[in-house]
Parts: C-alpha cells; structure tokens; sequence
C-alpha cells in the first residue's frame, strides 16, 4: 500500500503511475485526531467529548440564513416538478442567488454569507430532506467547484477577481473524470502544454460528468502537465467557459437526479493564463483530494436529512396503516425498520456536526479519516434508510408523488428520492474507494514504523535493525492491546453512555490487534486483501459512528434539549446494534476460504466472457 514497502518492478507503467501520484499527493501528516487512533487500539473519547456543540452565536446566525432557506425551498420550489421536467426554473437560480446560497461559505470580504462549515452542513441536511436536485447544484458548486479551491489555496487576486462572482449567484463546476479516467486520475488523456513564454498553457482534452457544467460560468479543470522528472504531474486550472475552445458536447441523463446539469465537457487550444493556475503547478491531485476532504461532508449531511425525513414518513404511516387489528408499527419486522432509521438519522447527524466542529475549530484540521468515514457510513445508511423506507410503504412507497396525489393520498415521494440518493454511494470517492483510503491512512503508523524492515528490496544491513528495532516497539505495544482501558470518558457521562464507550474502546483495541496480525501476516500482501480490509475499515466506522452517537446524546441530555427525549434510547440500540455488526465484520474476516473461491470464480467467469 505504500511505495516504501511495494515492489514495483514487477508493475505495469500505469500501476507505477498511479500509485507514485497517489503517493506524492497524500497528506503526510501523522494522523492525529479521535478516529485513525481507533485502527491502533488507542481511543481517546476525550478528543470527542465532551461534544463540540455549536455556539449559541454561532448558531443564531446560521439560523437566520437557514430560514429563509427552508421557507423558500417549502413555498418557492417543487421537487417533483423539477424531477418530471429535468430542469430547474431560472428564478429559483435568481432566488438561491439573491439569498447568499451560493455563496454560503465565501467570507464576508468577498460578498459571500461568511457563514460556518457547521451552517452549511445544516443547510445540506435541509436541502438532502427536500430535493436532490437542489442539493446536488450547490454542493458541487460549493463543495468541489471553484470557491472552495480558491478558499484554502487561491491567491489573494484570485479570490478577488471570482470569489464575489460566486456570492451572487454564478455557478461553477470540477471537471476531474474522464472516459478512462474514474479514481485513477493517472489514466487522465486532458494536457495543458505550456506556451514557449510560459505565460500560458495550451488545454485539451475531454472530460465526462462535470456536473454543473451546462450552467457553470467558471470551472476548475484537472489536466495533465507532464514533466521528464514527472510524467504524470497533474495541475488544477480555473477555466472561463465563456473562452475560444470551451465546448458543451451533450448532456447526460441519469436514473435519478434527473436536473442535475452534468455533460461532457470539451477543451480545444484552449489558452489559460498562468495566473489561472490554483494551488502549484504539479500540484493538481493533491487540490483535489484536500478540498474532498471537506467536500464528502456534504454527502452524509444530506443523507442525514434524507434519514430524518425516511423516519418521519416511516412514523406517521406505521403509525395509522393497521394490519392484523393493529398499527404496522406494533408489528417487530417494521418496527425493527423503524428503529434502525431512528439510529442512522441520531449517528449520521452526530458525526456530519462533530467533523463539521472540527473544521470550524481549526481550517488546517486533519479531517481525512474523519470525513470519509462520515461520507462512507452516512451515505450506506442513507441508501439502506430509503429502501427500508419503501419497503415499509410498499405499492405506496413504489408509486410516484404525482400518481399518489392524483388518487388523493399523501404524495410522500419516497420513489423519487431513491432515485436521486442511489448515487450518494459513489459520488465523490465510491464505497470501495473510501474503504482503500481510509485503510491505507490506516496503515500508515505501522508502515512509517516497520516498512524498512520488510522491504525486499533493501540490504539486510538496513532491515535487520529496522526489524529489531519494530521488533522492541512492538514487543510492549502489542501486549497493552490486552489491556482493559478507556481514555477520557466525562466522569458525569450517563452510565449507559459510558458503558457504551467501554465497549468500544474493547472493540479498538481487538481491531489494532486483529490489523496488526494481517501485516505480520501478509506482508506487502496485505492490499491485495480488499476484502479484510474492507471488514477492518467497516469495524473502525462503526465505531465512529457509535462514538459520535454517544457524545452528542450526552450533549443533549446535559442541556435538556428538546431531542433528549429519545436520544438515549436510540443510543442504546445504536451501540446493541454495532457490537453485532462488528462481531459479524470479525467473525467474517476470518472467512478466507470464500474469499479465495469467490475471487477464482469472478477471475474465471471475466476470463471466458
């Protein structure tokens, strides 16, 4: 997993490619922070409660943006009509503009709302309850477009010349993905030549599924600017899409989300100014991943509200459907259902708003593990929440908005938004991509500490002190695994709180143990191990989740908040729940012999097909 341990001779030229420009382009910072210490047995509930809660301040100004908000999405637009027609009015575009709503997070100094990454997350939640094709318009343009870029790398003349294009309303794009080109950015085909003045660069190429793009005024672009010393060197470019050579080939049409202005995007001699460039030249890959960074919370913020409005529906409809002599509610296989959405919506929420507070708290926080386990177990659980929610409905919960209106019953659109939430998954890294980064981020402490001693490929005179040198470090750290310890829990926590967290601190610690046992193991091997990893990863977002679940639920009954009323309940069954599921993840990752058959069977059916 990394190119410190892996042998890379025997690889193809795009494999090296692709690892060494994952590799330049990491955040090589140690991880720090409540979550990658979960993968080394060493949770720290102190870093997590007491919770981070918004300030009353803070708060009050959030509020009154997300007021109007909410009033204007509830009486000025109608999701159904813009999923039937596939387009968004150009008044609400105006509206959304005149009310700062693209410009949510763009300091005051440019014209934007200056508002906090805490309100926008709570802006996401509102817009993720009410349509997706809002959603998916200001998250790409806020989140992966042009102004957040420009806001932690831009120059002080760049943010100057487009920041306050965006605070009134002009939309913007991230053109990344090309035909071959999905999470393996060194495949990318788009080159931007530098003229023989250097003042400007030459881009060409195609890029596919720029969202935003059909009413983007501006977009960032990803393009390949080679180097001898770096052939694959990738640099991030604001582009006018007004230019000479800018070119809308088509739109493209999707299962859901059926507004989204997502095409195919071509670049012909398209002259760039240098000054155009963000970030460093070289540097394009690694503009991208840090702005995802942030950028993935918006998903499982929008599933949050999604969650929340799966649960409301859920409630009033099991609550008055009677079957049998008896509310559907009352029955253990819906009411299991029920239970499980009042669990995600509480943890989903805990972790966007705890990730959220850490941003707020410090702009260069290490939210990489954090934030992608938010997006990885927020947007599964959204995904599972709406489908449970239609199985709870049934035909009701099959049958579009329109048809249920038409028949005069309650029009709950629970078609629509599986349609547009199925591709919450995959947006902005995929399920299985967030399972490789957040297992390679968690490897990272153990390879920083013993790669020398099992790289192959150096002298035995450099590996054998390597070795005795882990060999002693892990002589001691591995037996304190054992031990029964948890760090930082608020001595007034509510018992069932605390013994929650006990039980996850157990469960780290058998992680840490059961991780470092596959490295031994499996050596430079080990990230071939998808699978295992998989399950490791799935364990350590569980554990997350009930973390941030137990923290918030604190907050709540401490304040005698108005959402305390369920939130230990819901807590307690949240953590019942984990400690099966990762009982499960353990037991399964033990099971090579079905990985190893299911492995030879896909190789032999891709083989004759």
């Amino acid at each position: 997993m990394s190119k410190t341990i892996i042998d890379t001779s025997k690889m193809s030229e795009g494999q090296r490619a692709a690892l060494e420009m994952a590799e330049d382009s990491r955040d090589t910072r140690e991880i720090s922070g409540f979550a990658g210490p979960l993968f080394l047995g060493e949770a720290d509930f102190s870093r997590i409660a007491p919770f981070p809660a918004q300030s009353a301040k803070d708060k009050e100004e959030g509020d009154v943006f997300l007021k109007k908000l909410s009033d204007y999405l509830e009486n000025h637009t109608d999701p159904d009509e813009i999923d039937r027609t596939g387009e968004i009015p150009d008044q609400v575009f105006k509206d959304l503009g005149e009310m700062g709503a693209f410009g949510i997070k763009i300091p005051k100094e440019y014209g934007g709302l200056g508002l906090s990454q805490t309100n926008y997350s709570r802006a996401a939640m509102i817009l993720g309850a009410h349509c997706g094709n809002l959603t998916a318009l200001l998250s790409a343009h806020q989140s992966i477009g042009v102004p957040q870029p420009l806001i932690v790398f831009g120059t002080e003349e760049q943010k100057k010349e487009y920041l306050p294009i965006f605070a009134k309303g002009g939309v913007s794009a991230f053109a990344l993905t090309e035909e071959k080109v999905g999470s393996d950015p060194a495949k990318m085909e788009t080159t931007a030549t530098p003229t023989e003045d250097g003042e400007h660069f030459i881009l060409n190429g195609e890029k596919l599924w720029c969202t935003n793009g059909l009413k983007a005024c501006h977009i960032v672009v990803m393009a390949k600017t080679a180097t001898p010393e770096k052939p694959y060197a990738t640099t991030a470019f604001i582009v006018d899409v007004d230019w000479p050579g800018v070119e809308i080939v088509t739109r493209c049409h999707f299962m859901g989300l059926k507004a989204l202005y997502n095409g195919v995007i071509r670049f012909t001699n398209v002259k760039i100014p240098r000054k155009n460039i963000v970030h460093q030249e070289g540097k394009g890959l690694k503009v991208a991943l840090t702005t995802l960074n942030t950028g993935r919370l918006t998903l499982p913020a929008a599933c949050a509200g999604l969650l929340k409005r799966c649960l409301d529906i859920s409630l009033r409809w099991s609550s008055t459907r009677e079957q049998w002599g008896a509310p559907i509610a009352k029955h253990a296989a819906i009411a299991g259902k029920i239970a499980d959405l009042a669990a995600d919506a509480f943890a989903t929420e805990a972790m966007v708003l705890y990730v959220s507070a850490l941003v707020d708290r410090d702009k260069k926080a290490d939210i990489r593990i954090e934030a992608a386990m938010a997006k990885l177990w927020g947007t599964e659980a959204g995904w599972h929440g709406i489908d449970q929610t239609m199985q709870i409905k049934g035909g009701r919960g099959y049958e579009t908005a329109d048809s249920l209106k038409n028949r005069g019953e309650v029009p709950d659109p629970i078609e629509r938004l599986m349609r547009d939430s199925r591709i919450n998954t995959i947006f902005e890294g995929s399920t299985e991509i967030m399972k490789l980064f957040i297992a390679r981020e968690a490897l990272d402490p153990h390879l920083r500490r013993g790669a020398a001693a099992i790289d192959t490929r150096k002298p035995m005179s450099e590996r054998i002190p390597a070795a005795l040198k882990a060999g002693m470090h892990y002589s001691l750290w591995f037996p304190t695994r054992y031990i029964p310890f948890a760090k930082g829990i608020p001595s007034d926590m509510h018992p069932d709180l605390a013994k929650n967290l006990k039980m996850v601190a157990k469960w780290s610690r058998k992680l840490s143990r059961a991780l470092f046992l596959a490295m031994a193991m499996n050596g430079p091997k080990l990230e071939k191990r998808q699978l295992l990893l998989g399950r490791y990863v799935d364990i350590a977002a569980e554990l997350f989740a009930m973390s941030c679940a137990c923290s918030q639920a604190d907050f709540l009954l401490k304040s005698k908040d108005k959402e305390a009323e369920n939130a230990l309940s819901t807590v307690n069954y949240l953590c019942s729940r984990g400690d099966t599921r990762i009982e499960t993840h353990f037991r399964e990752a033990k099971d090579t012999k079905s990985e190893k058959s299911g492995y030879k069977l896909t190789q032999a059916l891709t083989k004759n097909s």
